[in-house]
């Protein structure tokens, strides 16, 4: 019977150690898991902030590959209005050196048309024949006026037109209205309907009565 409540009270005396250990082993255990806990955190965030880098990274390849693409766009494009501007001035300086080649090409048959009128003068006694060739000179000359878009103004027995005739005196007429153009004393002309030069005119007036008696 003694050795029975020996038994029991070392029982009971060994029952609380190994509760003991077992508890110091979970609170280790918690105490390791705690630790852990932030360094994971850690991890996790250095991988977080490694992805936004590397986001940003490529964002930033993708900007300067357009700001590059851009610049070589301005780039030709620059030159090609560079271009187009000095072939513009090429093209006007050409222009203002040749642009009467056609004019003056056309005006040549009439120069050598004069020249041998000039020629046939010495000595010539038919007054008819001269006459023949001055007017085809002139006829060669307005041809090539006209096709140059230079058209006379002969506006004899027309309304005076301030736009196109110059007056240079007026007659009183008791034939032709008020206005009307009695005489041209030069013609006019006009380059591809601008006027170059105006017809200088006689123009009609009303016969003032109490003069004439």
């Amino acid at each position: 019977m003694r050795l029975r409540r020996l038994w029991v009270l070392s029982t009971l005396i060994e029952e609380p150690s190994v509760t003991g250990n077992e508890n110091n082993a979970a609170e280790s255990e918690d105490s390791q898991a705690d630790a852990e806990a932030p360094e994971a955190r850690e991890l996790l965030d250095d991988d977080s902030e490694i992805t936004e880098v590397d986001a940003l990274r490529a964002e930033l390849e993708v900007a300067l590959s357009e700001a590059n693409s851009a610049r070589e766009d301005m780039l030709r494009a620059r030159a090609e209005a560079e271009n187009v501007r000095k072939r513009a001035e090429r093209d006007v300086a050409s222009a203002h050196k040749f642009g009467l080649e056609r004019f003056i090409g056309q005006l040549l048959p009439v120069k050598d048309s004069m020249d041998l009128g000039f020629d046939a003068l010495e000595g010539a006694t038919d007054i008819d024949a001269i006459r023949e060739g001055m007017e085809l000179t002139r006829k060669m000359l307005v041809d090539a006026l006209e096709k140059s878009g230079v058209v006379s103004v002969d506006p004899l027995g027309e309304t005076f037109d301030p736009e196109f005739h110059q007056a240079m005196t007026m007659q009183p007429s008791a034939e032709a209205a008020p206005g009307t153009i009695l005489a041209v004393m030069q013609k006019g002309y006009v380059l591809n309907e601008r006027l170059i030069r105006p017809a200088m005119v006689v123009v009609a007036k009303a016969i003032d009565e109490d003069a004439a008696e």
